[in-house]
């Protein structure tokens, strides 16, 4: 990321419910995220849910939450939350576990 890309930097925290545990959703993820360059993770929530951090360019967060209500093609997404907030500095895009 360039300087000038700082002062239109978005975060997303996001929690995806339906069958997104066991369908690659988390790696089909981070390969979209990587691909858009944005920066954040991915884990498996104890309840089922998967959750996620993105942190990049505000129209590359905006289109990674929207293909959180894709996902995998084995995923079935029932709903996805999104609370927005002020970057953290998150760096490059993994798999949390």
């Amino acid at each position: 990321m360039s300087d000038a890309d700082d002062g239109d930097r978005a975060r997303a925290h996001v929690f995806v419910t339906g069958r997104v545990q066991g369908v690659y959703y988390r790696a089909t993820t981070r390969d979209a995220a990587r691909e858009r360059g944005v920066d954040g993770w991915v884990r498996n929530l104890e309840d089922g849910r998967v959750e996620a951090v993105f942190e990049g360019p505000r129209e590359r967060v905006e289109e990674m939450v929207e293909r959180c209500h894709e996902g995998s093609p084995a995923a079935n997404v029932e709903d996805v939350e999104v609370e927005y907030g002020e970057p953290q500095g998150e760096d490059g895009f993994e798999i949390r576990r």
